[in-house]
Formats: C-alpha cells, structure tokens, sequence
C-alpha cells in the first residue's frame, strides 16, 4: 500500500494542484502563386485565403472550378438534374433538388431538360487532373500565434519564445527534429501534410481537413522556460472515401456591366487547417498531498476487510481460518440458568431485604 501511494503521489504527482489551459490563436498565411485563369493569372493570400478570417482555423485554395460571366436570366439544366419529354415534367417554379434554380415550366426538347430560372450559364463543377495553384502551395507559409494562461496560477506565455528575435522568425521554419527549428511557429504546408504522413497531391486537387494540435503540459514547479509547446499534426478528414471526398464550397464575386450585374462563380477546394490547443499545468499544494494520504490510510483499511473476506471464502484452506478466528466461550451459568423463584417468594425476599437494610441504617445512627 506505501508503494501504490508512492507511485500515486511521487510518479503521477498527486501532491501538485493542477489547472486547464485557457488559450487563443491568430494565424497568418504568407505565399503567391500564377495559374493559368487568365482573368486572374496571380492568386496572392487575398485571393486564396477565404474567407479571411476564422477562429482557430484558416483556409488555403489549392484548386477550383470557376464559372465567369453568369447573369440571372434562363438556360438549361444539367439533363441528369431534370430530365423531361414534356412541359407538364417541368413544373413552374419548383426548385430542381441538387441542381441550380427554379423550374420556369418549359422543357428543353433538344437536350430533355428542363429550362430553369438561375444564374446563367449553369456551373459545370467538372475538376481538371491538375489543381488550380500547381505545386505552388507546397511551400506556402503558415504563421501561428498561440497564447496560454493558466489563470490559476497566473501564468502566461506564447509558443513565440522569448529567446528569438525578429531575424529568427524572418529565417525560421518549423523543423520537428531541430533542437531550435521545433519551436519556431512558422509551418510550411507541405511539411504538415507530410508530418501527418497524408497525401499532398490528393489534398490539393480535392482538398480535406489538416489538424494542428498544440499541447502544452507544464510542471510550473520547474522553470519558465521549460513550459514549451509540442506539436502533432493529423488528417482529420476520411482520405478514402468514396462519396462526398475532399473539402469544397462556393462563394460569388459580383461586379456590374453597364446595369447588367454579373458574378464568378468559385467552387473552391483546399486544405483547412484546424489549431486544436490543449493543456494542463501542475504546481505543488499541500491540499492534495493531504488527500493523498487520506486516500492512502482509507484503502488500508478497505485492504484488511479484502484480504480477510478472501481468506474465508476463496483460498482452499478457508475452513481452517474460519475454525480458528473466532474462539466459542462458554459460560455454564448462561447455558444453563438457575430457577428463579416464583412471585410470592420474590415478594418476601424484597420484604426481608428492605427490613435488613432498615436494620442496618439503625445500628449506623446509633453507633
């Protein structure tokens, strides 16, 4: 039992009070790269970090399906979508479910669909073999500022050390087997999707979810400095599936022709990166070392019942130990009571008592 204790107490550090960390994380993309969409043949982070902001994530376009120059008006739809032979198969403006507008109520006989009212021409979300950026986000370059607290202990601190300064982190890149490059915050993206042993290539052209775990677990009885962050990095999206694979959403870039208003249309894949913190600090406190040892002299206790329980009912020789731990006293008296007189004769026997002691208390006065 001094043992479990020791192990409790010393190896699991049960004599330290213990807090959750309390974290926030900002990013910051850095990286160019020509395409061959000759309306925008440069994409900087403006152009493939969308949207701009989020919390504890950023998203990065690797590829795209775009569709320029649409205008609300009325085309076809996609046959597969909404086929028909007649006008009565096209009711009016009944939205076609997965397809791109309203049913106008007419139906188109040379392609056997329906006409429908939708921004014009309709997307073809067909993908190239090839991704939109080419190879170039390979070594796009991901910045990460985290700041914990354990506000139990008020502390405080950033992975951006204090030791470096700014021509480090101008030169730096993260390095997970550098004794200095591991605790520099700026990822190459291909170095992720390789740490997380994932496929960079099937990334980019149908885009997926990337994990960066921040952990920081602290001994805060140990120096300041040695309170450093250990990063992991893991797929979290299902790399082979079959339906519905990859990461993808839509969003519009508006502008006006005359009083025409127009838009493009960006079905954008990617990688979304997720920062996942996590944490735990320890400090020394006489609270749980008290409770400890609480514990420890309780379990004695629970240890004598078990062990006694197990010699009566489990080991072979039970009837032995059963035989001898309790001793049987006899008592003759109790076994076998004296007859007790009956109400007359306790009567007089109480008559005789009180008329003794009477007698006694006389000879007392006098004397």
């Amino acid at each position: 039992m001094f043992s479990f204790n020791s192990y409790a107490i010393i190896y699991k550090k049960g004599y330290q009070e213990t807090d959750l960390v309390v974290s926030s994380v900002t990013t910051k993309m850095k990286g160019t790269a020509m395409t061959n969409y000759t309306a925008r043949p440069l994409w900087d982070v403006a152009d493939y970090v969308v949207p701009p902001e989020e919390t504890n994530a950023v998203f990065v376009t690797t590829n795209a399906v775009i569709t320029s120059n649409q205008v609300q008006g009325v085309c076809g739809e996609d046959a597969d979508l909404a086929p028909c032979k007649t006008d009565q198969d096209c009711p009016k403006d009944v939205y076609v479910r997965a397809g791109n507008g309203l049913r106008n109520g007419s139906c188109n006989q040379e392609t056997g669909s329906c006409f429908i009212y939708a921004w014009c021409p309709v997307e073809n979300d067909t993908l190239s073999d090839k991704p939109l950026l080419g190879g170039a986000p390979r070594n796009f370059t991901l910045l990460i500022k985290n700041t914990i607290e354990f506000q139990k202990f008020g502390f405080t601190k950033r992975n951006i050390l204090d030791r470096t300064d700014k021509n480090f982190l101008h030169n730096c890149t993260y390095q997970g087997d550098n004794d200095m490059g591991k605790f520099c915050p700026i990822f190459e993206l291909s170095q992720i999707v390789e740490d997380a042993g994932a496929d960079w290539e099937d990334l980019a052209l149908n885009g997926g979810v990337m994990g960066i775990f921040i952990a920081w677990d602290c001994d805060l009885d140990k120096s300041y400095s040695s309170c450093v962050p250990e990063y992991k990095f893991r797929r979290m999206d299902k790399a082979d599936s079959k339906l519905a694979k990859g990461y993808s959403f839509r969003y519009p870039i508006y502008f006006h022709e005359g009083d025409v208003q127009h838009r493009q249309l960006f079905k954008a894949y990617g990688i979304r990166f997720e920062v996942i913190v996590s944490g735990q600090a320890g400090k020394f406190s006489i609270v749980p070392v008290l409770l400890q040892v609480g514990s420890g002299i309780a379990l004695l206790g629970i240890a004598t019942v078990i062990c006694d329980l197990m010699v009566m009912y489990v080991v072979k020789k039970r009837q032995y130990y059963k035989d001898n731990k309790y001793q049987l006293i006899q008592d003759e008296e109790a076994l076998f009571p004296l007859d007790l007189p009956n109400d007359e004769d306790n009567a007089a026997a109480n008559a005789d008592e009180r008329g003794a002691l009477t007698s006694s208390k006389s000879r007392l006065y006098a004397e």
